[in-house]
């Protein structure tokens, strides 16, 4: 059952792929939605059959493989969120790839599967924001995506090597058992670092190109030229959440430096802080979604940096949720306006798309942390934990997290006011013919806004 979770999503994938030609468009988005949607469903068995007891379960693959499954929190978001994306055998093809290599980076017990993985999803990403390769923005925002996430790589793939060079294994277990045992240090720019601190600190630099964070963070808004699920798919669950997973995986080797925590946290704050001050001024809606993913994940990283590793993975789960349900929402709202994504060609759009408003209103409460939504349970929770750090960096990351939930709360009712409650400025065609969201897309939005609602409750236990 545990192989099917990660091997389904390769089959539909492959199914798509190779005989997408003789399925057609609707016969691969019944073969993939199904295989992946299973994947989801063995997914929420596995969660209860290894949560409770907190009893991971190891798989041999292959001499040089093992599948380990603790992570279940992150197999319940991936194929969750990827299942409620609806086309053609490419895209869906693409799409099944992207969430085969997500489980195949959380279920590694070593660093070699968790870098597989890695690079699976960077090219998974690159090839569905390069989707529709005619558009030129959409050719120049993959090209972007790749090198700033070889930037990461850069950072990650030493990590790893120093890994195996400190302690001769890239088992995970291992490393982190061996982990405490003293290392020789040396003196570098007026610093004493050792071999752990240069270890935690290149992999950070990995978890700054895959997650957006600050000096990283461009490829993530311009990513938006993709298709909308794979916005969805990309800023919820799968790509930039890597990073955040990776640092919380290696938890216990972080833990030994705390130079490495002190720069993650930082780190963490001020990308938390950046984004949401340039979001107020984006006029494109998916943008501004976009822009506010790189703000959450700042959260997720500065609370690893004050060594709340579960609390970052509780919110990354949290987010998953209202963020796919915003950006679905939005993908309604401008496929009824003819691919119009600028806010200020929009406007009085509540009357006409009453659904889409209220699924949409309830993603943007839960972003904003709203009280006993989902998002508040966990965005609350880091913010004061922060606050009872009683350090410097704590201090700093408490301040500048409790400033960006005000700038959240501001470009969040903006984009609600711009959309849907001011008079309208779009064409008197786009008007006429706008709809909202048919049943085929209103039951994934359904699904969404039930677990922005209810998740954060019944998970924060």
């Amino acid at each position: 059952m545990y192989l099917l979770i990660v091997f389904l999503p390769l089959l539909g994938s492959s199914v798509a792929g190779f005989f997408g030609h003789f399925l057609g468009s609707e016969g691969s988005a019944i073969m993939t939605t199904t295989c992946v949607s299973f994947s989801s469903i063995l997914s929420l068995i596995a969660f209860y059959e290894v949560a409770p007891g907190a009893s991971a379960c190891y798989l041999r693959i292959a001499p040089w493989v093992s599948s380990e499954i603790p992570t279940v929190v992150m197999l319940i978001v991936v194929p969750s969120i990827s299942s409620l994306d609806p086309h053609s055998p490419r895209f869906m093809c693409y799409l099944s790839i992207l969430t085969f290599f997500m489980p195949m980076l959380v279920t590694g017990d070593n660093s070699l599967q968790l870098f597989l993985g890695w690079e699976g999803v960077g090219l998974a990403s690159y090839l569905l924001i390069h989707f529709w390769f005619t558009r030129l923005q959409a050719d120049k925002a993959a090209i972007k995506a790749m090198p700033v996430n070889r930037v990461g790589d850069f950072g990650l793939a030493p990590g790893i090597s120093g890994c195996f060079t400190l302690f001769q294994t890239v088992d995970f277990s291992t490393i982190f058992a061996c982990a405490s045992a003293p290392r020789n240090s040396w003196i570098s720019c007026n610093m004493r670092l050792n071999a752990i601190t240069l270890i935690c600190i290149l992999l950070l630099i990995g978890a700054v190109g895959k997650s957006a964070q600050i000096g990283s963070h461009t490829w993530s808004p311009d990513a938006m030229e993709g298709p909308t699920p794979v916005s969805a798919s990309i800023h919820a669950a799968t790509m930039v959440t890597a990073g955040v997973f990776m640092i919380g995986r290696s938890s216990p080797l972080f833990e030994y430096p705390p130079t490495a925590l002190i720069v993650i946290t930082f780190a963490g704050a001020t990308t938390s802080f950046l984004p949401a001050t340039t979001r107020i001024l984006q006029n494109d809606l998916k943008r501004v979604i976009a822009y506010s993913t790189c703000s959450q994940l700042g959260y997720m990283i500065f609370a690893c940096g004050i060594s709340n590793y579960s609390v970052s993975v509780f919110h990354l789960m949290n987010h998953a949720f209202f963020k796919a349900l915003l950006f679905l929402s939005a993908g309604s709202v401008i496929h009824a306006m003819s691919d119009e994504q600028d806010m200020r060609k929009m406007g009085g759009l509540a009357s006409s798309f009453p659904f889409t408003y209220a699924m949409m209103l309830m993603g943007s409460l839960s972003l904003i942390g709203f009280p006993f939504l989902t998002g508040f349970y966990s965005k609350d929770v880091i913010l004061e934990l922060a606050y009872t750090k009683y350090t410097i960096s704590g201090n700093f990351a408490f301040w500048l997290g409790s400033v960006s939930v005000l700038f959240t709360s501001y470009y969040s009712f903006r984009l609600l006011f711009l959309t849907f409650i001011v008079p309208t400025n779009s064409f008197g065609r786009d008007i006429l013919r706008c709809h909202d969201a048919p049943i085929p897309m209103a039951i994934p939005l359904i699904l969404l806004a039930l677990g922005s609602l209810f998740v954060g409750y019944l998970a924060k236990v």
